[in-house]
């Protein structure tokens, strides 16, 4: 596996993590008073200090950390020293050294250089997604989260990973070049296609868009489900035995999509009269007996209590050394290989044993 060093901000830390996930090591460079992400909100202790933000936790798992100023000469040369050891560099822009100078220190470097654009709320308004998101006659309405850096870090580790293998395959290194804005307008592509193929633009849906015509977040009696009907006869008539609605099963004209996609609202009106007294697990239970696409809104509570999480191994109970018995994400990718992802390292915690590998201490 390679090593791989991480000067990325947040915007990339994510993409950092997957690789880490993935096995490779991963030494996240740190100035003497810790990154930013360890002053990131909330914090798992009542008293917040350098090792207990949340993202830190999360973010720098499977990582190792080395603490060095290499706005400095010592730090400075002391990087690029360890630049000559590495497979590949990630880094946001600017860098606080010469790129010129990582080449000579190592010439088949892969650099994985990425553009943090202006922020992660205005990249996300530049990349399109915005205006798609929210009612078709409200305001824009945000993601929860930090949905957009999480995707441009999925762009990172890809970006990342294909280099290191054509590195592999070549024995050369090469630069690559992620930007943040484009990574989040590349999953509007499908607005782009339907505009340069119709000339229509693609507006906000609100909680009912969706491909198939009855789609959307409907209520129910602890919360919101959710629901896509296939656009088949079968699925029309699977969908009539979940909701045994009259106007359904006596109107024929609803069983073509075209018509229904019509008469869209009026039917999941009808739908949310029917699901507004009923336990959302329990209509998704019988939608999914019917082969109906349905899944219940979850909230990051619920998550924490959810079956397929837990029965995945995705969420773990561990004990932590700072803050004890804690449910823990150890990750997709570490999941799905079957390995649990170290804790989070504490700052300069790999310093020594990095030192000594560059010669610098006996």
């Amino acid at each position: 596996m390679a090593r791989i060093l991480d000067l990325a901000s947040e915007v990339g830390a994510y993409g950092t993590r997957i690789l880490a996930e993935l096995g490779h090591e991963v030494v996240r460079v740190e100035p003497p008073q810790g990154d930013a992400l360890r002053r990131l909100h909330p914090h798992l202790a009542p008293a917040p200090d350098l090792e207990s933000s949340a993202f830190h936790q999360f973010l720098n798992a499977g990582k190792r950390s080395f603490a060095s100023d290499i706005g400095t000469t010592e730090g400075h040369r002391q990087f690029l020293a360890l630049v000559a050891k590495s497979d590949a560099l990630v880094a946001s822009l600017p860098l606080p050294l010469d790129e010129a100078e990582l080449i000579a220190a190592n010439p088949n470097l892969v650099f994985v250089r990425i553009d943090d654009g202006p922020g992660e709320l205005c990249a996300y308004a530049r990349s399109g997604l915005l205006a798609i998101t929210g009612e078709p006659d409200g305001k824009p309405v945000l993601l929860g989260g930090h949905i957009p850096y999480a995707a441009v870090g999925v762009y990172v580790a890809m970006a990342t990973a294909a280099a290191l293998f054509g590195k592999q395959t070549t024995g050369v290194g090469q630069i690559v070049d992620v930007s943040a804005q484009q990574c989040l307008a590349a999953l509007g592509e499908q607005v782009w296609i339907e505009y340069n193929a119709s000339g229509e633009l693609l507006e906000r849906l609100g909680s009912r868009g969706g491909i198939t015509a009855l789609a959307g977040a409907l209520p129910c009696a602890d919360g919101h489900w959710m629901v896509s009907v296939p656009p088949s006869p079968q699925g029309w008539a699977n969908f009539v035995e979940l909701v045994p609605d009259p106007v359904f099963k006596d109107d024929s004209s609803m069983a073509d999509e075209a018509l229904r996609r019509e008469r869209k609202n009026e039917i999941l009106d009808r739908v949310a009269l029917w699901s507004e007294s009923r336990n959302k697990h329990e209509i998704v239970e019988e939608a999914q007996r019917r082969h109906i696409p349905a899944a219940p809104v979850l909230s990051p509570l619920d998550l924490t209590q959810d079956a397929q999480l837990l029965s995945r191994g995705f969420l773990r109970e561990v004990d932590h050394p700072d803050f004890g018995r804690i449910n823990f994400p150890v990750g997709a990718l570490a999941n799905l290989m079957g390995t649990a992802v170290p804790f989070a390292p504490r700052l300069g915690q790999d310093n020594a044993a990095i030192l000594k590998e560059l010669g610098e201490l006996p």
